[in-house]
């Protein structure tokens, strides 16, 4: 029989899931939100300097963008699935994920370096901008791949779902900056 002392702990352990959720989803709005001024940003400096975004364009590489959103979506899907193994093995899932994200990451730094050879810089105006978004969400992406390798360590329920939310997120910044950026 229940004693007052475990309906107590059981009722804490539940107004703590339910703070860690809350919490969670702030930080995922606000950096749905951090994001989104970021991309408002590049639109509308697209619109005022037409002459910047097409030099811009010109030198991007939207097939080594390509490559990296099928690289986010692999990612994407082994988080997913370590969430539906639900307390089964969701170690080989998250490790994926996370070698997605870093295969994503060094895709995106060999990006960059063909793009400053071929003449963009961040000093100023909507390459800087450029730099400024896809170098924000390159730090989400290696910082989130080192927190599935975390989770996939030492694995608990909460901690799986937290981190594949989390991941989703990186995942839907990208797939709304990829056209954004690349295909406009």
């Amino acid at each position: 029989m229940a004693t007052i002392d475990d309906m107590d702990i059981a009722a804490g352990s539940a107004e703590s899931g339910e703070a860690d959720s809350l919490l969670l989803w702030i930080l995922v709005w606000s950096e749905l939100a951090a994001f989104g001024a970021l991309l408002v940003a590049f639109m509308v400096m697209t619109v005022v300097d037409m002459e910047g975004a097409a030099l811009l364009r010109s030198h991007l590489h939207p097939g080594l963008a390509a490559l990296n959103t099928v690289l986010l979506v692999m990612s994407g899907w082994q988080a997913a699935l370590a969430v539906r193994r639900g307390d089964g093995n969701v170690r080989r899932p998250l490790m994926l994920a996370a070698l997605f994200g870093l295969l994503f990451a060094a895709v995106k730094l060999a990006e960059y370096g063909v793009e400053i050879r071929s003449g963009i810089t961040a000093a100023g105006g909507l390459s800087e901008l450029y730099f400024l978004i896809t170098g924000f969400h390159l730090l989400h992406v290696v910082f989130g791949a080192g927190v599935l390798l975390l989770v996939a360590w030492r694995p608990s329920r909460a901690n799986v779902v937290m981190i594949a939310t989390l991941w989703h997120a990186i995942d839907l910044v990208w797939l709304v900056m990829f056209p954004i950026v690349y295909l406009t």
